[in-house]
């Protein structure tokens, strides 16, 4: 069994150009659109440790370009955020 572990990373630019780093968690598709957690990465490995918080962004298309907005709709986050949770659970008893 190949223990190699290489995360899918993606690199957004917030309002202010700031670049911030996040490992792919999860996609989802659902009627109301495509989905991504994301997982914010530190440069400090306690860092990363000590965090817990992933951000739920959707693939919106903007001037004819996909984008990655997060999700400010405190419900439809919280649906979105059991769909992954669960997604999450299931991949951990795989292991």
């Amino acid at each position: 069994m190949n223990e190699d572990y290489t995360p899918d990373l993606i690199s957004l630019v917030d309002e202010d150009g700031q670049e911030h780093q996040f490992e792919i968690l999860d996609m989802i598709e659902t009627d109301e659109g495509c989905f991504y957690a994301l997982y914010p990465t530190f440069e400090d490995p306690q860092e990363q440790l000590e965090t817990d918080t992933y951000y739920i962004f959707q693939v919106v298309e903007e001037d004819g370009e996909e984008q990655l907005v997060e999700v400010d709709d405190e419900e439809l986050a919280d649906r979105l955020a059991e769909v992954f949770e669960k997604h999450f659970d299931e991949m951990f008893e795989e292991e």
